[in-house]
Protein backbone atom coordinates (compact mmCIF):
# COMPACT_ATOMS: atom_id res chain seq x y z
CA UNK A 1 0.00 0.00 0.00
CA UNK A 2 1.08 3.62 -0.33
CA UNK A 3 0.91 7.16 0.93
CA UNK A 4 -1.16 9.03 -1.62
CA UNK A 5 0.27 12.44 -2.50
CA UNK A 6 -0.94 13.61 -5.91
CA UNK A 7 -4.06 15.69 -6.54
CA UNK A 8 -5.19 13.03 -9.02
CA UNK A 9 -4.96 10.25 -6.41
CA UNK A 10 -6.72 12.34 -3.76
CA UNK A 11 -9.46 13.42 -6.18
CA UNK A 12 -10.03 9.79 -7.16
CA UNK A 13 -10.37 8.77 -3.50
CA UNK A 14 -12.95 11.50 -2.83
CA UNK A 15 -14.92 10.75 -6.02
CA UNK A 16 -15.10 7.00 -5.35
CA UNK A 17 -15.64 7.02 -1.58
CA UNK A 18 -19.12 6.61 -0.11
CA UNK A 19 -18.59 5.63 3.54
CA UNK A 20 -16.38 7.69 5.86
CA UNK A 21 -15.61 6.74 9.46
CA UNK A 22 -14.71 9.81 11.51
CA UNK A 23 -12.27 8.89 14.28
CA UNK A 24 -12.47 11.56 16.97
CA UNK A 25 -15.88 12.83 15.81
CA UNK A 26 -17.25 15.68 17.88
CA UNK A 27 -20.68 17.19 18.51
CA UNK A 28 -19.63 20.85 18.95
CA UNK A 29 -20.20 22.72 15.65
CA UNK A 30 -17.13 24.96 16.04
CA UNK A 31 -14.74 21.99 16.11
CA UNK A 32 -13.26 20.67 12.85
CA UNK A 33 -14.21 17.13 13.96
CA UNK A 34 -17.82 18.29 13.72
CA UNK A 35 -17.99 20.74 10.82
CA UNK A 36 -15.82 18.69 8.44
CA UNK A 37 -17.94 15.52 8.71
CA UNK A 38 -21.08 17.69 8.65
CA UNK A 39 -19.91 19.09 5.31
CA UNK A 40 -19.11 15.60 3.98
CA UNK A 41 -22.53 14.39 5.12
CA UNK A 42 -24.16 17.31 3.27
CA UNK A 43 -22.28 16.19 0.15
CA UNK A 44 -23.78 12.70 0.24
CA UNK A 45 -21.17 10.69 2.13
CA UNK A 46 -22.34 8.15 4.70
CA UNK A 47 -20.64 9.23 7.95
CA UNK A 48 -19.96 6.82 10.82
CA UNK A 49 -18.75 8.67 13.94
CA UNK A 50 -16.30 7.10 16.40
CA UNK A 51 -15.53 8.64 19.79
CA UNK A 52 -15.87 6.89 23.17
CA UNK A 53 -16.90 10.19 24.80
CA UNK A 54 -20.08 10.29 22.71
CA UNK A 55 -20.76 6.56 22.26
CA UNK A 56 -24.47 5.87 21.93
CA UNK A 57 -25.36 9.42 20.85
CA UNK A 58 -26.45 10.03 17.26
CA UNK A 59 -24.51 12.16 14.82
CA UNK A 60 -25.21 12.37 11.07
CA UNK A 61 -27.94 9.75 11.40
CA UNK A 62 -25.65 7.13 12.97
CA UNK A 63 -24.99 5.92 16.49
CA UNK A 64 -21.54 6.99 17.65
CA UNK A 65 -19.26 3.98 18.13
CA UNK A 66 -16.68 3.83 20.93
CA UNK A 67 -13.96 2.19 18.80
CA UNK A 68 -13.05 1.51 15.18
CA UNK A 69 -13.34 -2.23 15.86
CA UNK A 70 -17.11 -1.75 16.31
CA UNK A 71 -17.47 -0.71 12.67
CA UNK A 72 -18.24 -3.92 10.81
CA UNK A 73 -19.06 -2.74 7.32
CA UNK A 74 -17.23 -1.68 4.20
CA UNK A 75 -15.43 1.63 4.77
CA UNK A 76 -13.73 3.75 2.15
CA UNK A 77 -12.03 6.34 4.38
CA UNK A 78 -11.17 6.54 8.07
CA UNK A 79 -10.92 10.31 8.55
CA UNK A 80 -8.75 10.93 11.62
CA UNK A 81 -9.12 13.86 14.02
CA UNK A 82 -6.63 12.77 16.71
CA UNK A 83 -3.27 14.13 17.86
CA UNK A 84 -0.27 12.54 16.11
CA UNK A 85 1.10 11.16 19.39
CA UNK A 86 -2.13 9.20 19.98
CA UNK A 87 -2.35 7.52 16.58
CA UNK A 88 -0.40 4.33 17.34
CA UNK A 89 -3.01 3.57 20.00
CA UNK A 90 -5.57 3.09 17.21
CA UNK A 91 -3.50 0.69 15.12
CA UNK A 92 -4.91 -2.50 16.66
CA UNK A 93 -8.47 -1.25 16.14
CA UNK A 94 -7.69 -0.41 12.51
CA UNK A 95 -6.31 -3.91 12.05
CA UNK A 96 -9.43 -5.39 13.69
CA UNK A 97 -11.79 -3.67 11.25
CA UNK A 98 -13.42 -6.24 8.98
CA UNK A 99 -13.25 -5.58 6.17
CA UNK A 100 -10.29 -3.22 6.41
CA UNK A 101 -10.82 0.35 5.22
CA UNK A 102 -9.39 1.37 1.86
CA UNK A 103 -7.69 4.48 3.23
CA UNK A 104 -6.73 6.28 6.44
CA UNK A 105 -6.84 10.07 6.04
CA UNK A 106 -4.99 12.16 8.62
CA UNK A 107 -6.54 15.62 8.77
CA UNK A 108 -4.69 18.89 8.22
CA UNK A 109 -1.94 19.30 10.82
CA UNK A 110 -1.79 15.57 11.60
CA UNK A 111 1.32 13.75 10.46
CA UNK A 112 2.97 10.63 11.87
CA UNK A 113 5.26 8.79 9.48
CA UNK A 114 5.68 5.74 11.74
CA UNK A 115 1.90 5.38 11.97
CA UNK A 116 1.58 5.85 8.21
CA UNK A 117 4.08 3.06 7.57
CA UNK A 118 2.33 0.76 10.07
CA UNK A 119 -1.04 1.39 8.41
CA UNK A 120 0.42 0.65 5.00
CA UNK A 121 1.93 -2.56 6.40
CA UNK A 122 -1.57 -3.82 7.28
CA UNK A 123 -2.70 -3.17 3.70
CA UNK A 124 -4.30 0.29 3.88
CA UNK A 125 -3.39 3.43 1.91
CA UNK A 126 -2.73 6.70 3.77
CA UNK A 127 -3.09 10.45 3.21
CA UNK A 128 -1.42 12.74 5.75
CA UNK A 129 -1.83 16.40 6.70
CA UNK A 130 -4.73 17.27 4.37
CA UNK A 131 -8.30 18.43 4.96
CA UNK A 132 -11.09 16.38 3.37
CA UNK A 133 -13.39 19.43 3.31
CA UNK A 134 -10.82 21.74 1.67
CA UNK A 135 -9.77 19.11 -0.87
CA UNK A 136 -13.38 18.22 -1.69
CA UNK A 137 -14.16 21.89 -2.36
CA UNK A 138 -10.95 22.77 -4.23
CA UNK A 139 -11.21 19.70 -6.46
CA UNK A 140 -14.87 20.46 -7.18
CA UNK A 141 -15.98 16.92 -6.43
CA UNK A 142 -19.67 17.78 -5.89
CA UNK A 143 -22.22 15.44 -4.31
CA UNK A 144 -21.46 11.72 -4.22
CA UNK A 145 -23.81 8.77 -4.13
Amino acid sequence: MAELLSRQQISEVLRNARTVVVLGAHNQPEKPACYVPEYLYSQGYHIIPVNPLFAGQRLWGENVRATLAEVNQRVDIVDVFRRPDLLMGHLDDLGAMSPKPKLVWLQLGIRNDAFSQAVQAIGVDVIQDRCTLADHRSMQIGRVG
